[in-house]
């Protein structure tokens, strides 16, 4: 009976020290055939930042490369690697092959100076002479500066018409995003109307225009406002057009001499479109609410410009504002900025110090993240070419003498319509040299490189 009892013992311990061997020759085996790369580094003392840099390890494509490329002009040859595998003791053999030279040799260790000038493939080996992992590794540098805009003459001719006056305006017909370019013929009474999808703005078609005078528009204040577009005239009549092509006088109120633009409307603030009107006494500003009642403002200033202003709505802090910048008043060119979140009341933005050169006629866009101001006609009625930029809308402006400028090709000019597509492409269409010149027949376009992947 004892003996029976110690076999039945000693059969027990035989089948738990067998499941214990097998158990571990099984944990043995999977980490002797884990080579992966675990981390990867890169580091070198002329080239600031770059031990900062994470690099994605792919471990299913065998890649490894950093998703921020390094800034543009960084030049990359033998720098310091830097490996850790999952397991070390299943790797015997890093293998090496850097493209940049027609060489092959194994690593004595994981850490070692390798030339990033072009890929490099490491080929880790297994303990069990069998299993290998291969990656291909390398270093993306940026080739374009990110906050550079490049601009190109994308249209040249546009329409192929001699104009002297124009206004481009977005425009949606069926769902789709539309350009409508308003012009004064140079050679023939009356305006045309021709349009071109947002897409390709590159071929145009006519369209029907009527109910509008043959002369006597301000074109340049064209403005779109509660899902129609209203347009005054030199002679106090203000026309509106819900589709941008058929267009009547507005009889509710008469001697709106001048459009300021529109503001948008915003939490518990309503939507108005800015004017002045001639009344006994002077000039007075007026807005018109989405159900066209309008409202008297205040008398306009002496000093506040009344044609050739860049005019952007714009929200912030939960508030829109309508903010105009240049213009001709009745004595001259200026050199401010105005703003309103009303239409009615309006506040001298920088009443210290002249923000910019006297201008009139220059486009004006909010985009990445400020708002620029793009050339015009200076008080000597001369063709500009520069750039200014306000980070607080309208308080303070800089003169932009980098990365943004408009090549030397880019004939000065101003009075150009401007818009920015949902591409993020600044698109600047016509422009003249002069005040009685004729525009330019030409669409321009420019976009900052850092804003091609958010298209």
């Amino acid at each position: 009976m004892k003996s029976r009892l110690a076999l039945w013992i000693f059969g027990c311990w035989a089948m738990v020290l067998t499941a214990c061997l097998e158990s571990q020759e099984n944990i043995e085996i999977e980490v002797f055939k884990n080579c992966q790369i675990a981390s990867f580094t890169l580091s070198h003392d002329s080239i600031p930042g770059l031990e900062n840099t994470k690099f994605t390890i792919d471990q299913l494509g065998g890649r490894i490369f950093n998703i921020d490329s390094l800034p543009v002009g960084t030049v990359i040859g033998k720098v310091k690697c830097t490996i850790t595998m999952a397991s070390s003791m299943a790797v015997t053999r890093l293998e090496v092959l850097p493209e940049a030279v027609d060489t092959t040799y194994s690593l004595t260790s994981f850490e070692d100076s390798i030339d990033f000038s072009a890929p490099v493939k490491f080929i880790c080996h297994a303990y069990d002479g069998m299993t290998n992992k291969v990656y291909e590794s390398w270093i993306n540098i940026h080739k374009l500066v990110p906050d550079s805009l490049v601009w190109s003459r994308y249209a040249d001719p546009l329409v192929g018409v001699s104009m002297k006056e124009q206004k481009v305006v977005a425009a949606a017909r069926g769902g789709v995003a539309y350009y409508n370019m308003y012009i004064a013929p140079a050679d023939a009474e009356g305006y045309l109307l021709y349009t071109a999808s947002v897409s390709d703005p590159s071929e145009w078609q006519t369209l029907e225009l009527t109910g509008l005078p043959v002369e006597g528009l301000y074109l340049s204040q064209l403005t779109p406002y509660e899902d129609a577009y209203y347009l005054p005239s030199k002679h106090g009549v203000l026309y509106r057009s819900t589709d941008g092509q058929h267009w009547d006088a507005v009889e509710n109120k008469s001697g709106i001499k001048y459009l300021l633009g529109a503001v948008d409307a915003d939490v518990k603030q309503s939507s108005a479109l800015a004017a002045i009107a001639e009344e006994e006494g002077g000039l007075r500003f007026y807005a018109m609410d989405k159900t066209m009642a309008w409202q008297a403002g205040d008398r306009v200033p002496e000093g506040f410009p009344l044609t050739g202003s860049a005019s952007l709505s714009y929200q912030t802090m939960r508030r829109a504002y309508l903010m105009i910048a240049g213009g001709r008043t009745a004595q001259g060119v200026v050199d401010t900025s105005w703003g309103t979140s009303d239409g009615l009341h309006w506040t001298l933005l920088n009443s210290l110090d002249a923000p910019f050169p006297k201008r009139e006629g220059s486009a004006i866009v909010c985009y990445d993240d400020r708002v620029l101001l793009l050339g015009g006609l200076g008080e000597d009625e001369e063709p500009l070419k520069d750039i200014y930029e306000t980070w607080d809308y309208g308080l303070n402006w800089t003169a932009v003498d980098t990365l943004i400028l408009f090549p030397e090709e880019y004939e000065p000019r101003g009075y150009m319509s401007a818009w920015v597509d949902q591409k993020n492409f600044i698109n600047l269409f016509g422009g003249k040299s002069h005040p009685n010149a004729n525009l330019y027949d030409q669409l321009w376009r420019g976009r900052v490189n850092h804003l091609i992947l958010k298209e």
